[in-house]
């Protein structure tokens, strides 16, 4: 197949961020659309009003008249749907490769690291936006300025997230690509650190020789990939001296972030950006070295980029009850804990900083024991959850508790409602409540609200 116009596309796991933004771009592209999950949603509601034929369910005979199958990496080869795809020879493509056929005819754009991907995709959407563009995008979460996580527009740019953790983004082959970080994750399919950085480099060589590779200086694991590219032309940025893109003058204040922007040796203005943290001044870094490569002006980029107002589970304020602020983030790998950590801290002011965290994966909880530990210990209470399996199989001994057994201020409660009730009852005015990692977790945060406002009462 070398493309999806004129086809009927069926979505195994439509309701996941990933493959509903590809249901709705195939639907502004008139392509007939229908799909299945396990569950009704929001989602789901929203792609039927669209025009998508949705299903709740898993069914054979969902599949029935499909040209093609779309499946998500958390539907497994026994599910009926797949099974009837295979068993009558109908296409089954993964969801990266449906989106490479998506975005041809496009100059595409593809953001990539083990950390940041979808900020950085969203702020390099806002920023094209602001400059008189209407990209296309495809994001693994919702922009909030436009409460959207796809779109097709009617410019010659394609922003799409690019995940690597099953290796399927080899087949994107973008015009341009940005490449946050490098580092050891997903390591139910990568083994070793060596195995994530090949990959990588499989990446970085299918962009466009006329294309170019945007690379944080700043990572270890990002600088050696932009020193060594050869198909294309790189473009680093960071704070280290020397880079192409260089942010210094840096200043993180509770809910925002500045620092002046030297371009090629010459300053070229300051960036204002409305969201905490030094990683989010990188990762905003990322999109101006990208739309100044792309000979936008500055200043736009700049006003867009200071426009932008974070994405969906990304240091996201979900309510504030009686003083207490209640933030919804995605991180789930020690470096992005941290990161959120740090600049919760900082948010927090002279209030405490209360997660309930959910592992995600057995395989990362196991592999990372040591780092979770310490990147939790930043806050000043956590409160385990048991560990989000995500179709992945149990791992014998390995459970939440090993990392409260490691840390100097972790409570192990599997319960998710115990687990509320205990923030609820902890929380005082000035602090605030992080409900923390990739699974379900976020689901607390209306319930805390809720315990708050009977509590205040």
């Amino acid at each position: 197949m070398d493309t999806l116009q004129g086809q009927k596309i069926h979505f195994i796991g439509i309701g996941g961020s990933g493959m509903s933004g590809l249901a709705r771009i195939a639907l502004a592209d008139g392509i007939s659309v229908s799909g299945s999950d396990a569950k009704e949603s929001s989602i789901l509601s929203a792609l039927a009003a669209l025009g998508a034929r949705v299903y709740s369910h898993h069914e054979a005979a969902h599949v029935e008249g499909a040209d093609c199958v779309v499946y998500s990496t958390a539907i497994s080869a026994s599910n009926p749907e797949m099974a009837y795809a295979v068993e009558r020879s109908i296409p089954i493509l993964t969801r990266a490769q449906a989106l490479a056929l998506l975005m041809k005819g496009s100059k595409s754009i593809a953001v990539a690291g083990t950390h940041g991907k979808t900020t950085t995709s969203s702020m390099m959407t806002v920023a094209l936006q602001t400059c008189g563009l209407d990209p296309s995008f495809a994001i693994g979460g919702t922009v909030t300025s436009s409460g959207a996580n796809a779109h097709r527009g009617t410019g010659e740019y394609f922003v799409a997230e690019a995940d690597e953790s099953d290796g399927s983004f080899v087949a994107y082959r973008p015009h341009a690509a940005i490449v946050t970080n490098i580092e050891h994750d997903h390591v139910d399919f990568f083994h070793t650190p060596e195995a994530v950085t090949e990959i990588f480099e499989e990446f970085a060589a299918t962009i466009s020789s006329d294309g170019f590779l945007i690379y944080c200086a700043d990572d270890s694991g990002a600088q050696q990939l932009g020193e060594s590219l050869l198909a294309c032309t790189p473009v680093s940025y960071g704070t280290t001296e020397g880079s192409d893109l260089v942010v210094d003058q840096i200043l993180l204040k509770p809910m925002s972030s500045s620092a002046r922007v030297i371009w090629k040796g010459r300053v070229v203005g300051n960036l204002e950006l409305q969201v905490p943290g030094h990683h989010n001044i990188l990762n905003a870094a990322a999109c101006l070295a990208m739309g100044l490569t792309l000979n936008l002006p500055a200043q736009q980029l700049l006003e867009g980029l200071h426009n932008f107002s974070g994405a969906g589970r990304r240091f996201e304020l979900k309510a504030t009850e009686h003083g207490i602020r209640i933030i919804d983030d995605y991180g789930h790998h020690p470096t992005e804990i941290a990161a959120t950590l740090k600049a919760a801290r900082l948010y927090a002011g002279e209030g405490r900083v209360i997660v309930i965290f959910q592992p995600h994966r057995y395989s990362r909880t196991q592999a990372f024991l040591p780092e979770f530990a310490q990147s939790l210990d930043l806050a000043d209470d956590v409160t385990l959850l048991e560990i989000y399996a995500a179709s992945e199989k149990p791992i014998q001994g390995v459970s939440s508790q090993l990392i409260a057994n490691s840390m100097k201020h972790g409570t192990y409660l599997p319960n998710f409602m115990e687990a509320a009730d205990r923030v609820i009852e902890l929380a005082q005015p000035g602090d605030v409540i992080f409900t923390l990692g990739a699974g379900d977790v976020n689901s607390l945060a209306p319930i805390i609200a809720e315990g708050l406002q009977r509590r205040f009462a």
